[in-house]
C-alpha cells in the first residue's frame, strides 16, 4: 500500500521544482529587491488583510475602508513588478486549482458517482 505522506512529500518537492514555482519566486524576489515596490506590496497586504478580518469578524466595510482599497489598486496596477507577480501568482494557483481537483477525485466520486 503507497504511503500517501511519501506521496506528498515528493509532490511539495515537485511543486518547488515546477516552472511556475520557478517563476513566481523569480518574480517575488525581484520584487523585494525593489524597497518602494515592495513596501507598496507589504502595505497591499496589510489593507487586505484588515479588510478579510472585518469580513471574517461580520463586520461591514465602511465607505473609507472600500476607497482606500480602490486607491490602493490604482497603485498597485501602475507597479510592473506587482503585476507581475500578481500574473505569476495566477499561473500557479491555477497548478494548485488542478492538483485539487486531482486528489480530491476520489471524494468526488464517492459522493457523485455518476460524476
Amino acid at each position: 500500500m503507497a504511503n500517501i505522506y511519501d506521496t506528498a512529500n515528493q509532490l511539495e518537492k515537485e511543486i518547488r521544482e515546477s516552472q511556475q514555482f520557478g517563476d513566481l519566486k523569480e518574480s517575488f524576489d525581484r520584487l523585494k529587491e525593489n524597497e518602494e515596490a515592495y513596501g507598496l506590496f507589504k502595505e497591499f497586504q496589510g489593507l487586505q488583510q484588515s479588510l478579510h478580518q472585518k469580513m471574517m469578524a461580520g463586520e461591514e466595510i465602511s465607505e473609507e475602508d472600500a476607497a482606500a482599497a480602490q486607491e490602493m489598486t490604482g497603485k498597485i496596477q501602475k507597479e510592473e513588478l506587482i503585476g507581475q507577480l500578481m500574473q505569476r501568482e495566477q499561473a500557479f494557483s491555477t497548478v494548485l486549482d488542478d492538483l485539487n481537483r486531482i486528489i480530491t477525485g476520489p471524494i468526488r466520486e464517492l459522493y457523485n458517482p455518476e460524476a
